[in-house]
């Protein structure tokens, strides 16, 4: 968040190192109390301003602006208002005015006022690059070809020259699944240790032979309660896990020529592979995760389970090799709505070609679950009547139906959301949870960069972009989005 500054003094850079650029904002319609608030303060802080010499009609503060794109208003004597001489556009909060910083200068540009005008825009300095148009249509910043392709570029290279060693922690653990288990065991297993998924080993082939997540169990609730019977103990005692893997390609209908079930191979990396390749590994096969396994012979023999990469991962490594040079990424500083990135609530008038699914906390876990099996996705925003954010429903959410055994006890049609996601929260407190959140929110005026390091995070695979002050979901973006973007897969 940044706060004013004296007229007499010109930002050097953030705590980030990233150069900070003085801007004066002018409201010159009078007032007896006047504020400023901004994505720059994340409409959270009113920053007051100060009336001007020789002018008791106008006010003014100076702020030190990030590189990127900025939404503001004035809060006017209790009320909330925008400056109709100034570019605005209909965003975040209403209408408010809009403005993007190009680069840091040594002077400091106004916003809002020109005493030899008389009030009208002073915007054509060198360091404020606006486009006027239609003033009701979205306010989009551009970014150039050449940027993006110098962005592409190094982000490309970064991982062509890294390998799978880099996410290697120093210490930790990695828990693995005994093929011939009972799913039910299983079940408890992810729950009590507080993990999504596990690799599979085969001890008959000596060998990993996959991974059990938590749509495996989705599929499995759905398919026992399709058959019109309550999930039940013995019903899961009866399936171990090779049961469930090879009854699952009998229901995908993943048969090979012969009409047997065909069971896909394990996708699995080792620690000399190139991040590139792991990346596309996960991408290209959706999986959450993709097992990094040192074998000590060419045979493949004896093989060490060492890690799970994931995209997150990778995208730590990213931030964190670049953190101190986000300068030779000029697409970092775009702000997320100027970027092809995500899904989006489409406007009106518009169409859009992957709409973005959301729920009620009324609606049944039933529909959750086919929801997030048919549409492809990993999670569900939950939203009240206004569309505002209240949680968010994920696949991972599911192993908290291990609690005292509740797969047992309901129905998936008879419970509701909100039931279910306090189940969660009562299964463990601190599942799910990042810095205190499950709901991890950005605003679409935020950069690559920010929504990058949230996504970096520990648990974090999506941000719900959000409405400032009313959360009203605007779109959803996960890491693979930003991996997609970025590699341009």
């Amino acid at each position: 968040m940044f706060g004013p500054t004296s007229d007499n003094s010109h930002g050097n850079s953030s705590a980030s190192g990233q150069l900070l650029t003085p801007m004066r904002f002018v409201w010159p319609h009078g007032g007896r109390r006047v504020f400023l608030s901004g994505s720059f303060t994340r409409w959270i802080e009113h920053v007051p301003m100060s009336p001007m010499e020789g002018c008791p009609t106008a006010f003014q503060v100076v702020c030190n602006l990030a590189p990127g794109y900025h939404e503001y208003k004035f809060f006017v004597d209790g009320k909330w208002r925008h400056d109709e001489h100034q570019p605005f556009v209909n965003g975040n909060g209403g209408v408010v005015n809009a403005i993007i910083i190009a680069g840091g200068q040594d002077m400091v540009p106004t916003i809002g006022f020109n005493l030899e005008t008389h009030g009208r825009s002073n915007m054509e300095v060198d360091d404020v690059v606006m486009r006027m148009g239609d003033l009701s249509q979205e306010f989009i910043p551009r970014m150039s070809r050449p940027d993006f392709e110098v962005s592409h570029h190094r982000i490309s290279e970064f991982l062509s020259k890294h390998t799978a060693y880099e996410l290697l922690p120093e210490s930790g653990k990695v828990i693995a699944l005994d093929v011939n288990l009972p799913v039910k065991q299983a079940f408890h297993i992810l729950y009590e240790q507080g993990i999504p998924l596990a690799p599979l080993w085969d001890f008959s082939k000596g060998q990993f032979v996959g991974v059990l997540g938590p749509l495996d169990f989705i599929l499995i609730l759905r398919e026992l309660g399709t058959h019109g019977s309550n999930l039940t103990e013995e019903e899961l005692e009866t399936h171990t896990i090779a049961a469930w893997k090879e009854g699952k390609a009998h229901i995908s209908r993943q048969l090979d020529g012969s009409g047997r079930p065909y069971l896909r191979p394990l996708i699995q990396s080792k620690p000399s592979d190139y991040l590139s390749d792991v990346t596309k590994k996960i991408l290209e096969n959706k999986v959450a995760a993709v097992p990094i396994i040192h074998s000590s012979s060419q045979d493949g023999s004896y093989p060490q389970l060492l890690h799970l990469a994931s995209l997150p991962g990778i995208l730590k490594c990213i931030c964190r090799y670049f953190r101190n040079s986000s300068s030779s990424l000029p697409i970092l500083q775009q702000p997320i709505c100027s970027i092809p990135l995500g899904t989006w609530v489409p406007r009106i008038g518009e169409s859009n070609g992957r709409p973005l699914a959301t729920l009620k906390p009324h609606a049944s876990l039933g529909s959750a679950l086919a929801l997030l099996v048919q549409a492809e996705v990993s999670s569900i925003p939950i939203v009240d009547d206004n569309d505002s954010l209240i949680d968010i429903y994920s696949r991972s959410d599911i192993t908290a139906l291990a609690k005292d055994k509740a797969y047992a006890q309901i129905h998936l049609d008879d419970m509701k959301i909100h039931q279910a996601l306090q189940l969660c929260q009562d299964a463990n407190p601190i599942y799910g949870f990042f810095n205190g959140q499950r709901c991890h929110m950005c605003l679409r005026s935020d950069s690559l960069q920010k929504v990058m390091e949230r996504l970096a995070n520990p648990g974090v695979r999506r941000v719900v972009i959000v409405e400032a002050g009313s959360k009203r979901v605007e779109g959803i973006i996960t890491v693979s989005d930003v991996f997609r973007f970025l590699l341009r897969l």
